[in-house]
């Protein structure tokens, strides 16, 4: 259901609003260089800063320009029970094929309470569900415990987005979680170590800027063609380390695809731009990767 590389697309802004033309033509760009699918309204789609109907009409919009060639898998996870059912819901209707469920962040739920969520949330769609555990955002982190539980429980939890930073826990996943359930990695930079582990996939931010980069990436090693891996983890590695570390997701691959020509660098308040200092790191770093 997941394996491959699946783009976590921003969302471009123009004037205060949603960039509806720039999306398409990011999405159709995925579709072109065989990403296996989108997760619009995810970190990297800035979700916290969108009002319920601007984040449904994301979802709308990726479901309609991504027309049956890529996965579409809606963020609609919350920090509340039922605002994350109710995005889900609507994510159901409006089309998506799965959604991606991040760990309840701020109010630091104990495990039981993680459970208790994921499972009510699972319960109320028949969308299959990606869990999301990205501990330095939202404190905790969805235990191994606490996935096997909710993959054993609950028939559509299918996956988990492994956004913490370690190989070591994806060993532990591998051995922990019942068969055919999917580990992807929610870090660029941790692609061929986390797939050589055992992981069947990416969640990526630079799929934004580089998605063929990223989908032959990924199709190395799933056809375990480690050698060419290896080699592309070598090269790009520099600008896979630069959107991340440069500022905060999703600011620098913003402003990437400003630099690129492919949507305006605006981003939504408490994030800000890039200064122009980083924007003139950001260049040098395009540069040499012949993105400008």
């Amino acid at each position: 259901m997941f394996a491959g590389t699946h783009t976590a697309i921003i969302t471009p802004f123009r004037d205060g609003q949603v960039d509806v033309k720039a999306l398409k033509a990011l999405i159709d760009r995925q579709a072109d260089a065989g990403i296996d699918g989108i997760v619009p309204v995810g970190t990297t789609g800035e979700s916290p800063t969108l009002d319920t109907a601007e984040h449904l009409a994301v979802i709308k919009h990726a479901v309609e320009f991504a027309a049956g060639r890529l996965k579409v898998i809606a963020g609609t996870g919350a920090n509340a029970t039922h605002e994350a059912i109710e995005l889900t819901s609507e994510a159901e209707r409006l089309g998506a094929d799965a959604t991606l469920q991040v760990c309840p962040y701020y109010n630091k739920p104990s495990q039981e309470g993680l459970y208790r969520h994921f499972k009510a949330v699972a319960d109320a769609t028949s969308l299959p569900v990606m869990l999301y555990s990205i501990p330095g955002r939202s404190v905790v982190e969805i235990a191994i415990e606490t996935t096997v539980r909710l993959a054993s429980d609950c028939r559509n939890i299918k996956a988990i987005k492994e956004a913490g930073g370690s190989v070591d826990r994806v060993n532990q996943l591998v051995q922990a979680v019942p068969d055919g359930f999917e580990i992807l990695s929610g870090d660029d930079p941790l692609t061929l170590p986390f797939l050589a582990c055992g992981a069947t996939g990416l969640v990526s931010v630079a799929a934004n800027l580089v998605p063929d980069v990223m989908a032959r990436l990924v199709r190395a090693c799933l056809n375990g063609s480690f050698d060419e891996a290896l080699e592309l983890q070598k090269n790009y590695y520099p600008l896979f380390s630069a959107l991340m570390t440069i500022d905060t997701n999703p600011v620098p691959i913003k402003g990437a695809l400003a630099l690129t020509g492919q949507c305006t660098d605006e981003i939504r308040l408490p994030l800000v731009a890039l200064t122009p200092e980083k924007v003139e790191r950001l260049r040098t770093v395009l540069t040499d990767y012949e993105l400008l």
